[in-house]
């Protein structure tokens, strides 16, 4: 089934929405020209279940796991999920923009949340992502690009591009070459 967009509203049309309260307005006059890619698991290199749900609408309950108590008071989102199914959730419509890259700089500009979407694919850094994500996530980065002339392949990079030294997702296991031949 194709991927379509509403334009009017900001959301992806026929697939799982999970509205986060984490986000806010983009600054005024800001261009969406980035689309930063990340990996998550919840627990860490667990996947299925609700978790990164929970994350993205703060009610992680932190007895669930010892991990969950680290991270519960963080305020995050992303803009989507490409789950190991192939699965899309989104989070944050987006003309809105969602707090997935925190402290961040691409090409010296700051704060990438502010002109950029964030997608992530459930994976962690050593793991090989699904075939399957791969092509719903390019995809998706094929319908941004219809809408924001901005996004260019040379502007759809990693979450560990825009924060290096703190960040390293998508990781090592992420084939960036095999990914940008399906953007063509």
């Amino acid at each position: 089934m194709p991927i379509t967009l509403d334009t009017k509203k900001q959301w992806l049309e026929d697939v799982r929405q999970v509205p986060s309260p984490n986000c806010d307005d983009r600054p005024d006059g800001c261009e969406i020209d980035l689309v930063v890619m990340h990996g998550i698991s919840l627990p860490p290199n667990e996947y299925g279940g609700e978790y990164i749900d929970q994350l993205f609408t703060n009610t992680l309950d932190p007895q669930e796991h010892p991990y969950f108590a680290e991270i519960v008071a963080l305020r995050v989102s992303s803009h989507l999920l490409v789950n190991r199914k192939g699965e899309i959730t989104q989070y944050v419509p987006f003309n809105d923009r969602a707090w997935h890259a925190g402290k961040s700089e691409f090409q010296g500009r700051q704060t990438c949340n502010d002109f950029s979407i964030g997608i992530e694919l459930e994976g962690c850094d050593d793991q090989e992502y699904e075939q399957v994500q791969y092509q719903v996530a390019a995809n998706i980065v094929r319908l941004l690009r219809q809408n924001w002339q901005g996004i260019t392949k040379q502007r759809v990079v990693g979450h560990c591009d825009v924060a290096p030294g703190r960040k390293t997702d998508p990781g090592e296991a992420f084939n960036w070459d095999y990914f940008y031949s399906l953007l063509d």
